[in-house]
């Protein structure tokens, strides 16, 4: 998923006609009817908000469901959405108490209730799938409503609970349509947000209209949207080059990027500084080779970013030497202090001190069918390679089984992007390096989740600067990932569409809302 807020950096390519900025100009009599197409190669894993935990699954949901909370643009603290208000009682951080709106609807036409906002939550955590959210709420304890009220009760502080309830996580669903005890199956969904699914093609499209019955944050609700799916950005490129697309986001490819121009008078061009890491993950299990500490020391003391950075992503990220990235409080470069630069010979020390024979045999797994994870696996191999110390066998995987796969150990080492899913450090600690973590990975210290712990103990988030940079610091020690680089956002749209550049800021929303035919 997501000062903490990232900054958008606005360079957008205006026609100037008489000095007005194109894209203010009233609406013309000419202006297209025709649903917005909008193209990503994200994928939605599942239409089930328990199913699911990546950014083209909550990119969805943000528009079909409501949480109880959302995010402004820009945004660092979450107001209500479907619900009325809602705050915690008392100065414990313990209980968080919600009023549900009593005018939403889900799109079946039956009334929320506070029995669906139970429903929702108890039921994802009960689930409890592999690629679910579930890994957000560790201390919620127990959900109990009253009227329209909705308290919840948790076992210990945590000062981002509002937070955690503003992101795909809190999706409300309608309790009488969704399954008690596993994922709903088909591709339709009933929720409440700002759209409807009209109609879904998994990998292929996704038709939006508006939602009639829609209250909440919004004000107003947007325009129809058809979603466009795309296995490779290669495709993308082929697609927004035909005119087939108004707005393109995430990802086109690397070179493209790097050659946008601004001053382009067919373009619109938003580029953000974003939150999006990448990480190189190790399976730190017992029998892993990669369970020795010292071993993912080696590996962390060869990876030179620099090519990565300019020969793989023609400059579109900068290099990561750390789990929280640049513009979040904490963050700090402990992989850089304690890794400076590429030393083949300290990584040969290392691995002679684990006791292991050269070279070690790992397997690596990646998501493919995307030339620039491709370049950047390649280039990963040749770097452990280039001394002897390690033997690497690459394994390219479909998103849809690479998900399945990793959180079963299958890969001694696999890379995968991770984006914010609120404007916190916090977003990028537990569902990373906690106990039970989204990357089930083996990783597990008691150090670790009592850091992790105390980071959540206030509401004034700069008080935890301190505990974040220790806690970063210990990974950097244990070493069960190796951050590779944080990513720039680019949104790319046609000059008869506004509202592109509030499309993504971080929070893990996709406002496609704000998009409109000028």
């Amino acid at each position: 998923m997501r000062s903490i807020r990232l900054r958008i950096l606005a360079v957008l390519a205006v026609l100037v006609i008489a000095g007005v900025g194109a894209w203010q100009l009233l609406p013309s009599d000419e202006v297209k009817d025709d649903p917005i197409a909008v193209g990503t190669t994200d994928e939605v894993t599942s239409l089930d908000p328990a199913g699911a935990y990546d950014a083209g699954s909550w990119a969805m949901y943000s528009n079909i469901y409501q949480s109880l909370m959302t995010f402004k643009p820009g945004a660092t603290v979450p107001e209500p959405d479907a619900a009325e208000s809602c705050g915690f009682i008392g100065q414990k951080l313990q209980t968080y108490q919600c009023k549900l709106r009593d005018d939403l609807y889900f799109a079946s036409g039956r009334k929320m209730t506070a029995a669906d906002v139970k429903y929702s939550i108890d039921r994802m955590i009960r689930i409890k799938t592999d690629v679910g959210p579930s890994v957000l709420f560790p201390s919620l304890k127990n959900v109990v409503t009253e009227g329209r009220t909705i308290t919840f009760n948790l076992s210990s502080r945590d000062a981002t609970f509002p937070q955690k309830l503003a992101t795909g996580a809190g999706s409300i669903v309608d309790r009488e349509a969704y399954p008690p005890n596993k994922l709903r199956a088909g591709n339709t969904a009933d929720g409440s947000g700002p759209y409807i699914l009209e109609s879904y093609q998994p990998g292929v499209s996704a038709e939006l209209v508006p939602n009639p019955r829609y209250k909440g944050a919004l004000k107003k609700t947007g325009v129809p949207v058809t979603v466009h799916y795309y296995k490779e950005s290669d495709a993308l490129l082929a697609a927004w080059k035909a005119g087939q697309l108004d707005v393109t986001h995430r990802q086109l490819p690397p070179a493209t990027l790097a050659e946008l121009n601004p001053g382009d008078p067919d373009l619109r061009v938003t580029e953000a500084d974003s939150a999006e890491i990448r990480n190189l993950v190790f399976n730190v299990r017992d029998g892993s080779p990669l369970a020795n500490k010292k071993v993912r020391q080696a590996i962390a003391s060869i990876i030179d970013r620099g090519p990565l950075v300019t020969d793989v992503y023609k400059g579109t990220v900068e290099p990561l030497y750390s789990l929280i990235p640049q513009g979040y409080i904490g963050h700090s470069t402990p992989f850089f202090d304690a890794y400076p630069s590429p030393d083949p010979e300290r990584a040969k020390r290392l691995m002679q001190e684990a006791g292991v024979q050269t070279p070690l045999h790992i397997t690596f797994g990646y998501r493919g069918g995307d030339e620039a994870f491709a370049k950047e696996t390649a280039e990963l191999r040749r770097q452990l390679e280039a001394d002897g110390l390690f033997k690497v066998s690459v394994e390219a995987v479909d998103w849809q089984k690479f998900q399945k796969e990793y959180p079963t150990g299958k890969y001694d080492a696999f890379t995968i992007g991770w984006l914010p899913d609120y404007p916190d450090p916090d977003t990028f600690s537990a569902p990373l390096v906690g106990h039970g973590n989204s990357l089930h990975n083996g990783y597990s210290s008691k150090q670790m989740d009592s850091l992790i712990a105390a980071t959540r103990q206030y509401s004034d988030r700069g008080r935890t600067a301190a505990d974040f940079k220790d806690l970063q610091k210990l990974v950097g020690e244990d070493v069960p990932l190796v951050p590779l680089w944080q990513k720039k956002d680019y949104v790319v749209s046609t000059t008869d569409v506004s509202g592109s550049q509030y499309l993504s800021d971080g929070t893990g929303l996709w406002r496609l809302w704000e998009l409109k035919r000028i």
